[in-house]
Parts: structure tokens; C-alpha cells; sequence
């Protein structure tokens, strides 16, 4: 049989005891609920092979089919992992190419990309090299469409050696096959147009 208080209120202490311990439960929980939902992700734009995507970009010179797969730093800040970047000033030139250039470093891994614009209407070629420390070089060419849409080229992520602030990239945009002048070099390093 069941008994009732007989309509005693509720002790006020344990009213706020009660309370106290769901806010405490909250607040523990809802950060490993963030936390499990993984890191964020640099997929990168559709369409543009992204530095994890197992994919080379067109018309690499490296004579391999796909990039390496980066491995997973344990360096975290908060939910993703922490990127830094070191990037050169946004240029153009009069044929109207836009482009900024950056390397980029996140965890153990570092590796370059040029943000750029092509309002020319025509197809051009970009060639993006990272220059590392003790003269190694990596080289990634791009094709850049015609239309007036932004676009990133990037090389395949590569473990850091070194100081990070050895390390430089340059952008250069030319015609495609070689039909036409340089149309803009841009660098992670560049003072001025």
C-alpha cells in the first residue's frame, strides 16, 4: 500500500540541491556531446580536390594518381585543429587575375594554397610551388576556368621541416599551353603589387 506524505511541502534545500545537480549535469555533459561529434573538417570547396580527398589535382607533375593521405595530428584546440597562415597580399594584374597566396600549417603538417579569381574569360594554368627549408620544392599545377568564380589550388599536405617561417609559396598564372605572357605571380611572402 502506498503512503502519502501527508501534504508536507517540499524541503527547500532539497529543491536547490536538485537543481544545482541538473546544472552541473549540464554542463558536463554538452561538452562531450560536442566533443564526439568530431573535428571540423578543411573538405575545401565541391569540386576542388581537397588536401584529404585521396584525389591529385589535374595536371600534377609528381607522376603519382592520387596524394598521399595526411595523417591526423594530435594537436587540438577546442573542436577542429588549429591552422595558421602566412599569406601574402591579395594582387591582380590589368588582364584581370586576382589571387593571394599562403602556406599554411596545421599540427605536424604544412603545405601552400592560392585563393584566386579569373575574370579574363579564358582558360589558364596555374603553377603553385611550396619552398621548404634545405631546397625541396613541391609543384602543383592547376586549371583555372574562365568564368568569374573564385578558386583555390593547393599542394598535397607534407610534414613540417623545420621552422615554418622558412617556408614560402608562389602562384604563377599563365595562358593555357603556353599561348601568352605571365599573367600574375603572387606569394606568400610579397610586400607589395
Amino acid at each position: 500500500m502506498l503512503r502519502h506524505s501527508g501534504g508536507r511541502p517540499a524541503d527547500p534545500r532539497r529543491v536547490r540541491l536538485f537543481v544545482l545537480l541538473g546544472a552541473v549535469a549540464a554542463v558536463i555533459v554538452l561538452p562531450l556531446a560536442v566533443a564526439s561529434a568530431g573535428p571540423a573538417g578543411d573538405g575545401g570547396p565541391a569540386g576542388v580536390p581537397g588536401p584529404g580527398d585521396g584525389r591529385a589535382a589535374p595536371g600534377s607533375d609528381d607522376g603519382r594518381a592520387a596524394a598521399p593521405e595526411p595523417t591526423r595530428s594530435p594537436l587540438r584546440l577546442g573542436v577542429g585543429l588549429a591552422t595558421a597562415a602566412r599569406c601574402g597580399p591579395e594582387l591582380s594584374s590589368p588582364d584581370g587575375v586576382e589571387a593571394q597566396t599562403c602556406v599554411l600549417t596545421q599540427g605536424r603538417e604544412t603545405w601552400a594554397r592560392a585563393y584566386y579569381r579569373n575574370a579574363t574569360g579564358d582558360e589558364l594554368n596555374a603553377a603553385l610551388t611550396l619552398l621548404a627549408p634545405a631546397g625541396r620544392t613541391v609543384r602543383m599545377h592547376c586549371a583555372v576556368d574562365g568564368g568569374d568564380e573564385p578558386g583555390v589550388c593547393e599542394t598535397p599536405r607534407g610534414l613540417t621541416a623545420g621552422e615554418t617561417a622558412a617556408y614560402t609559396a608562389v602562384a604563377e598564372f599563365a595562358r593555357s599551353a603556353g599561348r601568352g605572357p605571365l599573367l600574375l605571380r603572387s606569394g606568400s611572402n610579397s610586400t607589395q603589387p
